[in-house]
């Protein structure tokens, strides 16, 4: 004999659930970049009991961010074939427990960054998290083709988060990082939306190839591909970084615009997804050039 409620209630408990709306590998591209800005925000190595703290801070806080995302999305998500799987939609949770599962994981983030890291960085998380979870995912997503531009900002924070975490303020360099990931984000999420096109479609959320096709996307994937390379060139045009990440920023971000070409030239399923592939590939790949120069530097001013 079966017993339903006692079915739900365990599907409803179970961690993999839980695990399911935190969107991990979003969560692990954001704390990467945060631990990069952490590094790099000074000479040597940063304090590790800081870096330990504000990088589960900013996790927890980016995970009730995605949580909360899911539960705001959870009617899309149910219609949309890429979503359909997601927790909510299967009927593995409640509503009402993802809103009380976000909101325990950003009250914890914001207590663990307040306690054992600074104000400042607590409250630039906060404003990152409410920025992603409520103004991009309640308006900026469904009133403007732009949105990911627009809405790129909370995204592109977590350097300066990291940066902040360690000395307290925000310096023109993590202004750099931001800028980069922000003009980062537009070729990367419209590569994959050109894929996702009939998804976006058919519930009505106004993704650039929706709105206005997807020739138009195309060319815009290129043109900011082409800024992108060459934002990535100003850490070293400011004396930030050196010559080793200047070479991958050309290599990368060179690799990168071959993939835009290409997708400009055709936009097949695969050279979306080929194309949306290697821009985390590049984004990992860009912030670690970013690390290994500043500590190549370090040695050769200590020789």
């Amino acid at each position: 004999m079966t017993y339903p409620l006692l079915s739900r209630a365990s599907k409803a408990l179970s961690w993999k659930t839980y695990l399911g709306l935190c969107k991990l590998n979003v969560v692990g591209h954001i704390v990467f970049t945060a631990i990069i800005g952490m590094f790099l925000a000074v000479p040597g190595m940063p304090p590790i009991a800081t870096v330990i703290w504000a990088s589960i801070g900013i996790g927890l806080a980016a995970a009730s961010a995605a949580a909360l995302n899911h539960f705001l999305d959870r009617k899309a998500d149910a219609e949309m074939a890429r979503t359909q799987n997601r927790p909510l939609p299967k009927g593995d949770i409640s509503s009402r427990e993802a809103v009380v599962f976000a909101l325990v994981l950003g009250g914890l983030g914001m207590l663990v960054l307040i306690t054992f890291v600074n104000l400042l960085t607590a409250a630039l998380t906060f404003l990152s998290l409410i920025g992603y979870a409520v103004v991009y995912t309640v308006y900026l997503k469904h009133a403007t083709p732009q949105n990911i531009v627009i809405g790129g900002a909370a995204g592109a924070a977590p350097p300066v988060l990291g940066w902040c975490a360690i000395t307290g303020q925000v310096h023109p360099y993590a202004l750099l990082l931001f800028l980069l990931i922000y003009v980062w984000t537009p070729p990367h999420f419209w590569a994959y939306a050109i894929a996702k096109r009939d998804d976006y479609a058919k519930v009505n959320i106004p993704m650039l190839p929706v709105t206005h096709g997807i020739e138009v996307t195309q060319l815009h994937v290129l043109l900011y591909t082409v800024l992108l390379l060459l934002v990535s060139l100003l850490p070293y045009l400011t004396g930030m970084s050196g010559e080793i990440y200047l070479a991958g920023a050309i290599i990368l971000g060179g690799v990168f615009l071959y993939f835009a070409w290409k997708l400009k030239q055709e936009a097949s399923q695969r050279n979306a997804m080929r194309t949306f592939g290697y821009s985390l590939v590049y984004l990992v790949g860009i912030f670690s050039f970013l690390l290994v120069d500043h500590y190549v530097k370090l040695n050769s001013l200590w020789e």
